[in-house]
Parts: C-alpha cells; sequence; structure tokens
C-alpha cells in the first residue's frame, strides 16, 4: 500500500430480504441495522472512509444521514443470489472512477447488531502492520461439534467421541461471526473472495456472532439491547 491509499469500511444493504423483510432498517436498540453498522465503522480508528452499497432509497437517506457515502447498487447485483464480493468489487470500482486509492477494504455486515469498533480497528492495524493479508472476525469457542453421515447417524467433527478431555486440555476453535472482514484491495481483486494469502483472526465478544436472519434473532438482539449493549458500539 501506498501512503496515499485510503482505509475504506463498505457496507452492502440491499432492499430485498426474504426471512425478515425490510432487514437492514429494522431497529435494534432504536437505531436501524444500517446505522449501526456505520456507526460501528466510522467510530474505529483507521477507517478513512465508510461507504453503503444500496439498491434502497431509504437505506440511502438513512445511512447519509448517519454519515456514510451511498454507492448506488444496481439492480444485476441486488438480488437473493446476488454475492457480497460482487457489490464489493462495484463499490471498489465506483470508487476508483470517482478518484479514490483504496489500500484497505473492511467489509461490515449491517446483519451483525454488536459489531465491535475496537475488532475493527484492530482488523485494520493487521492489515497496516503486513501481518496478514486478509482477516475476520471469530470468538474463541471449546464446542463439541457433530454432523451427520448419509444415513443420519452423529458424526464427531472437531473432536474423538471416544475421549473427552477436560476444557483446559483442549485446543480452541474460533467460530466466525460474519460482523466484519478486512482485506488488501489488491489481493481482494486478485482472489475475488475474502480469504486469500495469509489469513488472520481478530478475537470478539460472542454477542458479536448474533446475526439478524429470522425475526426470531431479531427479537433476541433487541432484547439483549435493551439490557446492555455488549459491543457498545452506540
Amino acid at each position: 500500500m501506498t501512503e496515499n491509499t485510503r482505509t475504506v469500511a463498505i457496507i452492502p444493504a440491499r432492499g430485498g430480504s426474504k426471512g425478515v423483510p425490510g432487514k437492514n432498517l429494522r431497529r435494534v436498540g432504536g437505531l436501524t441495522l444500517v446505522e449501526r453498522a456505520v456507526r460501528a465503522a466510522a467510530a474505529a480508528e483507521g477507517v478513512d472512509l465508510v461507504v453503503v452499497s444500496t439498491d434502497d432509497a431509504e437505506i440511502t437517506r438513512v445511512a447519509e444521514t448517519a454519515g456514510a457515502r451511498v454507492v448506488a447498487r444496481p439492480a444485476e447485483l441486488s438480488g437473493d443470489t446476488a454475492t457480497s464480493e460482487s457489490a464489493l468489487l462495484h463499490t471498489l470500482d465506483v470508487l476508483a472512477a470517482e478518484g479514490e486509492s483504496v489500500g484497505t477494504v473492511v467489509f461490515v455486515q449491517a446483519t451483525s447488531p454488536f459489531i465491535p469498533s475496537g475488532g475493527i480497528a484492530e482488523a485494520v492495524a493487521h492489515i497496516a502492520a503486513d501481518r496478514y493479508d486478509s482477516v475476520f472476525s471469530a470468538f474463541e469457542t471449546y464446542g463439541f461439534l457433530w454432523g451427520r453421515d448419509a444415513d443420519q447417524h452423529a458424526v464427531a467433527i472437531n473432536h474423538d467421541a471416544s475421549h473427552r478431555p477436560r476444557r483446559q486440555d483442549r485446543e480452541p476453535h474460533y467460530l466466525e461471526t460474519g460482523a466484519f472482514y478486512a482485506f488488501t484491495a489488491d489481493g481482494f481483486r486478485a482472489a475475488g473472495h475474502r480469504f486469500f494469502g495469509r489469513v488472520g483472526i481478530v478475537e470478539v465478544p460472542e454477542a458479536s456472532a448474533i446475526e439478524i436472519d429470522d425475526e426470531h434473532q431479531l427479537a433476541v438482539a433487541s432484547a439483549l439491547a435493551a439490557l446492555s449493549d455488549p459491543a457498545q458500539t452506540v
């Protein structure tokens, strides 16, 4: 990265959603999800610009009011089958056409209501120091994971089912939260996806793993926010 490149947080937030209609405009703790994401990204040290990619007029209004720049997302990148990567690449193309030189991208998901700004700042610092090429948020877990085989029988995944070691005798695993990712812009363009090169982990609180995909999860997030915002992003 050169000295003139910027760190840009990009929040894809399309208007359509089947599980929770108008999801990105639903409120948790008195704020819409998109506004919470904008605030979390803007508060993170090292982030120079926050951009929301959307196809929705109301999301545009809310995002701009919250202080984000908005990039209009074309219809072909706004359907149910459109990937987040396609929205990120489109946004980078628009910014490049406007003369913005982006060195680091922070991909922030508005559907995660408890995004820790400190975690984003740590991720940006890792990329800036050239420790990693891409970074993601995760929390430490010692859970025993299981799957099912073709006969629907339980199959141990990350452990030996015949041996149950104590927690202190086990190595932790890390569960991806989906709240945020950070990576070099050039590496992302070359790879076409968010994980490439030297991949690092930023540990965040487990509450950051809450992701709004249905009404029940929205209710849980609202209840948590009413008690105390675990991520302290607002």
